[in-house]
């Protein structure tokens, strides 16, 4: 099986969506942003595939000194339009100049990172006692809302990654991207053991809010715009007018001794 951070081409695509990226897509629970940047040394934060500066406005309401990294140039461009301070790169490839943070942060992003040369780069980069926080947003949808879910991706998307089907917690299925992280900080031999902080919410959708943000997906922005329009008029159809997501917030984190 491929790993997620050797699909690179999926990586770099969602900056054709990055407006509606920023507008649709959630950020993260302010309790579990505060004890991040609570727990850490000091001010200055580093925002690994920080995408439109969604996380980064959060830990900058904390404030701490941000500077975000993405390796699509879109995205970055979309988050300098909301003042934050973006450069392009690849992490594993990306020059600091000899800069170095306090913290270390990447949310619903580190899956494109190799979690080993990833954990490694990060220790180079954080000053002694620093803190890496690895946060993913997973949601669970009500069973009938995740059953037309199921269905729509499976009449439209044959052969795509249906991660609505069966009826498995998707936050099991997430579990091998935080075991994945866990394991490349371990592996790296820089980093105290790992913790998984948790937090759990919920928000409510109207339909006309989850079409928004559905064009947002991985891989979506790659589908040939018929084949978009066809998975977003078989989803306005099958789902109900409103309805709860339930999400859980996990930050897989550790600090540099």
């Amino acid at each position: 099986m491929t790993e997620s951070h050797q699909q690179r081409q999926a990586a770099e695509s969602f900056g054709a969506e990055a407006e509606r990226y920023d507008r649709a897509r959630p950020s993260y629970p302010p309790e579990l942003i505060h004890r991040i940047a609570a727990n850490n040394p000091g001010p200055r934060v580093l925002d690994v595939g920080c995408g439109t500066g969604i996380a980064a406005r959060q830990f900058q309401a904390e404030k701490r000194e941000v500077l975000g990294l993405d390796v699509d140039p879109r995205m970055a461009e979309q988050a300098r339009s909301q003042g934050l301070e973006v450069e392009v790169s690849k992490f594993e490839d990306w020059d600091a100049q000899g800069r170095h943070f306090d913290t270390i942060v990447a949310a619903q992003a580190w899956h494109w990172v190799d979690p080993i040369a990833g954990a490694t780069k990060a220790a180079e980069l954080l000053n002694p006692t620093g803190r890496i926080a690895l946060i993913w947003n997973v949601f669970e949808p009500e069973p009938a809302t995740r059953k037309a879910f199921a269905t729509t991706y499976e009449s439209v998307l044959s052969g795509f990654p249906n991660v609505w089907a069966g009826d498995r917690p998707i936050l099991e299925t997430y579990d091998l991207m935080f075991a994945a992280a866990e394991g490349g900080l371990e592996q790296s031999g820089c980093f105290t053991r790992a913790e998984r902080w948790r937090v759990d919410w919920e928000r409510a959708y109207t339909k006309k809010d989850w079409l928004d943000q559905l064009p947002t997906f991985g891989g979506m922005s790659r589908l040939p715009k018929e084949k978009m329009d066809e998975l977003l008029a078989a989803t306005e159809r099958a789902i109900a007018d409103s309805f709860v997501m339930r999400y859980a917030t996990v930050a897989v984190t550790a600090t540099k001794p």
